[in-house]
């Protein structure tokens, strides 16, 4: 099950508010981006799909600074249309410690704007999405490289 805000329309760029959502996690927990709102700055990335090369090289890259994104005071999600077993696969034999979303529908990807690429492949895009819920960075490279340096560097901008 996946919910998002409706009033969201277009692609989501940096100074918009980020769209809500609900979504389910690998134990189908639902988790709500408004309930990091004032606690934690979120990074959420949309990536094409589990055990893939680069999704695999990317959540990995997300796995390996995932303490640095702790002690900048954010939390990681990733979202792909996969679903949660496969989810719960991939974080097990990657050791993934970050949140992973299932949106199946691919409601909650169109709500961002983050839209296949050529009409084919899913969108690689990463949104750093500060406290109050402003989105301060969009960055997208079909490239798994960049995504993690680049949201760092925001966080760092924005003082945990």
């Amino acid at each position: 099950m996946s919910t998002v805000n409706s009033e969201a329309k277009g692609k989501v760029k940096v100074g918009d508010r980020a769209p809500d959502f609900v979504l389910a996690d690998v134990k189908g927990q639902q988790v709500r981006l408004s309930d990091f709102a004032g606690k934690k700055n979120v990074v959420v990335y949309f990536y094409p799909k589990d055990n893939t090369p680069g999704c695999t090289s990317e959540a990995c890259a997300f796995r390996d600074s995932y303490e640095v994104f702790k002690d900048a005071g954010a939390e990681v999600i990733g979202i792909s249309s996969d679903t949660g077993k496969a989810h719960e696969q991939f974080a097990q034999q990657y050791h993934l410690p970050f949140i992973l979303l299932s949106d199946a529908g691919g409601a909650v990807r169109k709500s961002y704007g983050a839209t296949a690429i050529l009409g084919l492949i899913p969108g690689r895009i990463t949104y750093v999405i500060d406290k109050q819920g402003i989105v301060r960075n969009v960055f997208s490279s079909l490239s798994p490289d960049g995504h993690v340096p680049e949201a760092l560097k925001t966080l760092e901008e924005l003082g945990g």
